[in-house]
């Protein structure tokens, strides 16, 4: 099986995910976004779960992305 040099860092709202995806690229991280809905919606079928997205960053920028996840969850449920 192959290893993925991608982590995943978040599971859940689209909502949440756009601010977190943003709050990376302002410090240079560009994230891999995966829409599982989107993607099915795409080739024909039904969504899964609409507006839940996962967010993957390389292994080198765990580091430097885990705090800013940490801290809109924070925000969010504040």
């Amino acid at each position: 099986m192959h290893e993925s040099e991608y982590i995943k860092i978040f599971t859940g709202s689209f909502v949440i995910a756009k601010l977190i995806v943003s709050r990376l690229e302002e410090i240079g991280i560009s994230p891999v976004i995966k829409d599982e809905a989107e993607s099915g919606r795409l080739a024909g079928f039904g969504p899964s779960i609409p507006g839940i997205q996962e967010l993957y960053v390389h292994e080198d920028e765990l580091d430097k992305a885990a705090p800013i996840v940490e801290e809109v969850r924070s925000s969010m449920s504040a």
